[in-house]
């Protein structure tokens, strides 16, 4: 379970992260970007952008396991079907899942 902190600042990475998702939509399909609508890719407002949207994304791929829930139930499965294989008996599958 998610802290009240770790929860706010992953909805806030993750905010930016579908900002900046569909800054490359609007790039590929159009060929304008939102940092144009703050000063372009010069401008100062834009570049704290740009690098907030990196953080997020790094941020995001190193707390991913512990964040997503179906990441941890998929490990779950893992753990739990090898675990039971290497007791000796029991199928790999983890029949019981």
């Amino acid at each position: 379970m998610m802290s009240g902190n770790k929860s706010s600042l992953h909805m806030i990475t993750f905010t930016l992260l579908a900002i900046g998702g569909l800054n490359w939509l609007l790039y590929g399909l159009f060929g304008w970007e939102i940092g144009s609508w703050v000063g372009g890719m010069n401008g100062t407002v834009a570049k704290v952008i740009y690098i907030l949207v990196g953080l997020s994304a790094v941020y995001e791929i190193v707390m991913h396991k512990q964040n997503c829930k179906m990441c941890g139930d998929v490990m779950a499965k893992k753990s739990g079907s090898m675990g039971g294989s290497s007791m000796g008996g029991g199928s790999s599958m983890g029949g019981s899942m």
